[in-house]
C-alpha cells in the first residue's frame, strides 16, 4: 500500500504494508537512522519523533496510521553546518553521552520548550519523562534544557518556530 508523508518538511509517497512500524519505515525505507529502537514497547523513549505537533513512540503506530501525518525526526531539526540551539545546549551542557536516547530526548525538549519556553527544574522533569537515560544521571541533560530556553530566549527565536506545529504533549 502507498502512504504520502511529510517528513522533516519534505512530503513523501512511499510503499508499506499495514504491519509495518513507523520506526522501520523512517529508518530501513527513508534512511533516517537517528530514531532508535530501544524497548519496542513505547516506553523508553529512544524512537520518539513528533508528529503533527505530539511526541510518539513511533515504535507503537504502524505505517498506515501515520498516512497524511507531518512528521519530525531528529534529522528535521538543524544540519551539520548549523545546529539547533537545543542540539547546541545538550552538546555544550556535555549531555551526550553515547546519543542512543538524544534524539528522543532532544525531541522531547523541542516540545517543551514549544510549549513552555521557560521551565523549571520540575517541569523539564516531566517534560522528559517518557525518555530514560542509560548513561546519565539526568543532570547534565536537565542542563542542557535550560540552556536551550536561554539560547532560544536570546536569540528572539520561539523554540516552536521549527517545522513541526501543534499542541499537545502525550506519546
Amino acid at each position: 500500500m502507498k502512504i504520502t508523508i511529510t517528513v522533516n518538511g519534505e512530503k513523501r509517497e512511499v510503499e508499506t504494508t499495514p504491519s509495518t512500524r513507523l520506526l522501520d519505515l523512517l529508518r530501513d525505507d527513508l534512511h533516517l537512522t537517528g530514531t532508535k529502537e530501544g524497548c519496542g514497547k513505547g516506553e523508553c523513549g529512544a524512537c520518539t519523533v513528533i508528529m503533527n505537533g505530539e511526541l510518539v513512540a513511533s515504535c507503537l503506530v504502524l505505517s498506515p496510521q501515520a498516512d497524511g501525518a507531518e512528521i519530525t525526526t531528529i534529522e528535521g531539526l538543524g544540519t551539520e553546518e548549523e545546529l539547533d540551539p537545543i542540539q547546541e545546549a545538550y552538546i555544550e551542557a556535555g549531555a551526550v553521552q553515547c546519543g542512543f536516547c538524544i534524539p528522543g530526548m532532544v525531541l522531547a525538549s523541542k516540545k517543551l520548550l514549544e510549549e513552555n519556553p521557560q521551565p523549571d527544574e520540575g517541569e523539564i522533569r516531566r517534560g522528559l519523562s517518557g525518555n530514560i537515560c542509560r548513561c546519565t544521571g539526568y543532570q547534565k541533560i536537565i542542563d542542557a534544557v535550560k540552556l536551550a530556553a536561554k539560547k532560544l530566549a536570546g536569540t528572539g527565536k520561539l523554540a516552536g518556530a521549527g517545522k513541526s506545529r501543534g499542541k499537545g504533549g502525550g506519546r
